[in-house]
């Protein structure tokens, strides 16, 4: 189970990378024929709900299989700079922007399920 669950967690995670790097919208082209056009999953309120549903997915794949793992400190530094990175690099890729509300709601991806494993971890 583990070990299907790092090849998820792995897949997850290049597929994250492609779609942040890829200039332009792959779901706006598959869904609207626009690579221009971003699907909205909610609402945005502070952050950007999209970029926190991604992070909170792969964050949550990635603790959950590397907890009790010697790596587990190195995927949550990973996942944190993935969050941070990914978004840096909006500045210098064609068709993207680099927002604040979209690095804020990465790293809240992030954070989210960090607190709950921490919790979980005193409960």
């Amino acid at each position: 189970m583990k070990k299907s669950l790092k090849i998820v967690f792995h897949l997850l995670n290049l597929i994250l990378i492609i779609f942040y790097l890829y200039p332009g919208s792959i779901f706006g082209r598959v869904i609207y024929g626009d690579f221009n056009h971003q699907p909205q999953i909610t609402k945005d309120f502070i952050v950007s709900s999209n970029h926190v549903y991604a992070f909170l997915l792969l964050s949550t794949i990635g603790l959950w299989a590397y907890v009790n793992d010697k790596k587990f400190n190195f995927v949550v530094k990973y996942l944190f700079l993935l969050s941070i990175v990914l978004e840096l690099f909006h500045i210098f890729i064609p068709e993207r922007n680099f927002q604040f509300s979209d690095l804020f709601g990465n790293i809240l991806g992030v954070i989210i399920p960090f607190v709950l494993y921490k919790t979980w971890k005193k409960i």
